[in-house]
């Protein structure tokens, strides 16, 4: 019952962590009131991956003649969709349980509370509840879908993500509250398979982390795709006592009602630190977050906290890092922090959206004297072989220096080339190493040269 790590969660935070500790030589528990693999490999990054596949497969196989092929009229049993993504999600929660056993992990399963003394308390599904002492308690409880007041999930007619991944049959039509990379994911998938979706977005713009010309270009493509988007919007109320909801929407032009068969609110995600101890225990938090110094240590010793429960950037990777980061910190060696400037962001619509670093206004607003190059897609002939060519790569250089401030990119397969921009800025890479760095040809990657040569007056292709 005695450990030197115990990890609360199994997300992509929690059980690398767990994995990361095992390899160090940590005694280590991992405690997971659910599935192994959290919310991501569950509910989350990986299910969504797998409807977002279908789609594109079903895509393709309805636009067959623009690749000179025979004309094919392809069908789908909706709950077959969803039963595929489920069953990747179940595999990929299996390989964490393999990971576990081949590592040493005790995998502890119930719902855990942190005591005082560096105990914790897990209560399992016949209500028994145990105590474990751990050395350090790492917490990575992960998040939920927010709510907000105006809009409760009833889990039915108003949703939010987990809902959306296992619905039992298709709707016909689909409100989606909030245009982050949950929303235009859902929206992309609903509206490839027939649904009639509208996007809703309280902002200017869509993905309204990403740099303006990415999210216009987006926009302008989920429009051609069908979708329609209402920006500078907000639902206002909704009443679901009819057969789907009726959504009061406010926009510049004033209140307007939208009738449709369910509604997703994708506004953000909560973070799960009710009830776990907290405040017993005397961890501080500030706005629903745990606060924690640089080493992912809370205000109690012994106590850390990683991943969505701190307010840094709510993603997979980030997670994953922290739980690294922080063990090897409790391992004692020498750790390098971890630069929050430089951690990639990826929406897996139609076409894709992948980024990092600075946008074009924040490098303006920080006083930078920019040099920006941009390459679009038709001009790349990897792209027009395989018939994407929606998009372009934005890049974007100190023109001083020649630093890679920021990477931005929209079409095809770009989530899968940002790491280039993301190892590139970690070692300070100029835009002139870059342009003389041979990228192999043809391939959508050299895209990518082709626009830090855009920056330098040297681009080729255009």
């Amino acid at each position: 019952m005695n450990y030197d790590i115990i990890v609360i969660g199994s997300g992509p935070g929690g059980y690398v962590t767990a994995i990361r500790a095992a390899q160090l030589g940590f005694k280590t528990a991992i405690i997971e009131k659910e599935n192994l693999g959290g919310i991501c490999l569950n509910w989350g990054c990986i299910p969504t991956k797998a409807l977002l596949k279908s789609a594109q497969v079903f895509h393709y196989i309805n636009h067959a003649e623009d690749y000179g092929l025979n004309k094919v009229e392809a069908g789908f049993e909706f709950p077959n969709v969803i039963q595929r993504s489920r069953g990747v999600a179940n595999k990929m929660s299996k390989g964490i349980e393999f990971l576990m056993k081949k590592n040493k992990i005790d995998v502890i399963l119930g719902t855990a509370k942190i005591l005082k003394d560096k105990k914790v308390s897990v209560t399992d599904k016949e209500g028994k509840v145990t105590e474990y002492t751990g050395s350090n308690i790492i917490i990575a409880t992960g998040a939920r879908s927010r709510e907000l007041p105006n809009l409760p999930q009833d889990g039915k007619k108003v949703i939010g993500y987990r809902q959306a991944l296992s619905l039992p049959e298709q709707p016909k039509s689909m409100i989606v509250v909030g245009s982050g990379a949950i929303g235009v994911e859902f929206a992309d998938f609903y509206n490839t398979m027939g649904t009639k979706v509208t996007v809703v977005e309280f902002l200017p713009n869509i993905v309204p982390v990403e740099d303006e010309e990415i999210s216009k270009h987006l926009e302008k493509s989920l429009k051609k795709s069908g979708i329609d988007i209402m920006t500078n919007a907000s639902v206002e109320s909704v009443d679901t006592s009819g057969n789907g909801v009726k959504a009061t929407v406010k926009t510049t032009k004033g209140n307007i009602t939208l009738e449709t068969d369910i509604l997703l609110s994708a506004v953000g995600i909560a973070a799960n630190i009710e009830n776990i101890g907290l405040e017993e225990v005397g961890i501080q938090t500030d706005k629903g977050r745990v606060l924690v110094n640089e080493w992912y240590e809370t205000s109690v010793p012994g106590y850390f906290a990683i991943g969505d429960i701190i307010p840094t950037q709510a993603l997979a990777h980030v997670a994953s890092a922290e739980g690294i980061t922080c063990v090897e910190k409790i391992k004692g060696m020498h750790v390098e922090k971890i630069d929050y400037g430089n951690i990639p962001g990826c929406t897996y619509c139609h076409p894709e959206v992948a980024s990092v670093g600075l946008t074009e206004k924040q490098a303006k607003e920080k006083g930078y004297e920019i040099k920006v190059g941009k390459f679009p897609l038709s001009a790349s002939g990897k792209a027009t072989a395989n018939g994407n060519t929606d998009g372009f790569i934005k890049v974007i250089f100190d023109a001083k220096y020649g630093e890679w401030l920021g990477c931005h990119m929209i079409g095809e397969g770009v989530t899968d080339m940002v790491a280039e921009a993301v190892v590139a800025r970690k070692l300070e890479t100029t835009g002139h190493e870059i342009i003389k760095s041979i990228h192999p040809h043809p391939t959508v990657s050299e895209a990518i040269m082709e626009a830090a040569a855009a920056a330098y007056g040297e681009v080729i292709h255009i």
